[in-house]
């Protein structure tokens, strides 16, 4: 079987499809040429408390992005591209250390753009010990075809469900047909590993796990989001609504996202999810 990494000749990997030659050095969308580029590896608590547990979460937050959101939190890391570039051995190297510190999991922050690497990665340090779930924390912007490759190398899911309406991918994130993509994408995950699974110590082995971030305005087309979730997914999806948004990075450009959210608008998307039958709702 070819290695994953081949697949960069001519870059398709997520749905901006920019058929580069990342392993000649071209750049597509995500900036990012065939090299693993990691910000941090550590421990973090800050993650859902399913993630976080007694050990909390080993988080890699690797460098650079495939969307462009110009509200971006960490900005300097998916934006600006703060980094080193590491080999396989490193990242391997760094998910057993995680692991003899206790972390609860690998969570990959931001993989998709590299992820050819990354489970090229996967194989080997489960055969020198790795034992954790992988959470594939990621903007939802992604490929189905290429999910299907790494098939059983994923034990949580973990993306972002932006938007419900396309416009608003495009002008704040830059990428088209988000929803689509972002919909077949839930569809793939949820196939492969189910609703989210928790051990009797309350931490999650296995499943998908979804956060939608509420934005100014109703932006995000929240009920569009969670509608989709509830009929077409599972009512039984662990759904995180959060309400963090505030104006970093390029929002304060924006009129509509110079500011935070309110507590209704957050309430609002709550009610909608609990209405729509949708019972593990984290807010």
């Amino acid at each position: 079987m070819p290695k994953l990494g081949d697949l960069l000749k001519s870059c398709a990997i997520c749905p901006n499809l920019c058929r580069v030659d990342r392993l000649e050095g071209e750049r597509g969308s995500c900036r990012t040429g065939a090299e693993l580029k990691v910000s941090s590896a550590d421990l973090h608590f800050g993650e859902e408390p399913v993630l976080v547990g007694r050990g909390g979460s080993g988080t890699i937050f690797f460098a650079g992005c495939n969307l462009a959101c110009v509200y971006c939190q960490n900005y300097d890391i998916s934006q600006l591209g703060y980094g080193r570039q590491i080999s396989t051995g490193e990242l391997v190297r760094l998910m057993l250390e995680l692991q003899e510190r206790g972390a609860e999991n690998i969570n990959l922050v931001t993989p998709t753009h590299q992820a050819t690497g990354i489970f090229d990665a996967v194989p080997t340090a489960r055969a020198q010990g790795l034992r954790l779930p992988i959470v594939y924390n990621c903007g939802g912007y992604e490929n189905p075809e290429f999910l299907r490759m790494i098939a059983g190398m994923v034990d949580i899911y973990m993306p972002d469900c932006k938007y419900g309406e396309d416009a608003a991918a495009q002008r704040y994130s830059g990428v088209r047909e988000y929803v689509h993509w972002s919909r077949e994408a839930l569809l793939e995950m949820h196939r492969q590993v189910g609703d989210l699974e928790i051990n009797r110590r309350g931490v999650a082995v296995r499943g998908l796990l979804v956060r939608h971030l509420v934005l100014p305005d109703r932006l995000a087309g929240s009920e569009r989001v969670i509608d989709f979730i509830a009929e077409r997914v599972s009512r039984d999806t662990y759904l995180n609504i959060m309400d963090q948004y505030h104006p970093a990075y390029r929002a304060p450009e924006q009129r509509v996202l110079a500011r935070r959210v309110t507590r209704r608008e957050v309430d609002d998307a709550v009610a909608h999810a609990r209405r729509r039958g949708l019972t593990r709702v984290l807010s």
